[in-house]
């Protein structure tokens, strides 16, 4: 595996390709492409080429991701019964750069711009749509189309359903004189002895 020792900001770095290093603060913007020509000792597994201090005609190259501010570093100081207390905070900018080639022999790099990354950074400079949604618009519209189409047909067969029960209701009327059936035998029964005990309890009174 190729890996290479490169000095940046003051530090060095090991690095290969496809990593993702953090160093400080580099010019330029999210998806440019940044070169590394301090480069300190280029390897291959055994084959190991050492500077003195740097190794000729190799460089790294690789995509800026993005510059950022870290996390917040308290700085306190204090002198016992001097009156002297001091508390500051300090946030350091770093640079995450994504490795991409690790060259040798005053080889140019391949890469190119990353329009994707510069899509994004531009969307949030403008507070526009999430980042996901600049450069996949096409492809989500792309793909709703064909769910759209298929709501369309959906709509026809639904209607038709409708229609075919709109005509079913016929079937349900045997039920219904089945219980206006019912309804009917037990009305004679219920007339039956009220109307013969009143009168007899008003001849009873005369």
């Amino acid at each position: 595996m190729t890996f290479a020792v490169i000095k940046t900001g003051g530090k060095q770095y090991k690095v290969s390709a496809n990593d993702v290093v953090k160093v400080e603060k580099l010019a330029g913007e999210p998806g440019d492409v940044v070169t590394f020509d301090q480069v300190l000792m280029v390897g291959n597994g055994d084959d190991v080429t050492v500077g003195a201090p740097l190794v000729a005609g190799a460089s790294v190259a690789g995509h800026l991701v993005h510059n950022k501010k870290q996390r917040t570093v308290i700085i306190q100081k204090k002198h016992r019964r001097q009156h002297f207390d001091r508390r500051n905070g300090h946030r350091q900018i770093l640079a995450t750069v994504r490795i991409g080639e690790i060259l040798i022999g005053g080889a140019k790099t391949t890469l190119a711009v990353d329009e994707k990354a510069k899509a994004r950074y531009a969307a949030l400079l403008n507070g526009a749509a999430p980042v996901a949604d600049v450069t996949d618009a096409p492809k989500l519209a792309a793909k709703k189309a064909p769910a759209r189409k298929a709501a369309a047909k959906a709509a026809p067969a639904e209607a038709a359903g409708d229609d075919e029960a709109a005509a079913k209701p016929a079937k349900k009327a045997p039920a219904k004189k089945a219980a206006a059936k019912k309804t009917e035998g037990d009305a004679p029964a219920a007339k039956e002895a009220p109307a013969k005990k009143a009168a007899a309890k008003k001849a009873d009174k005369e």
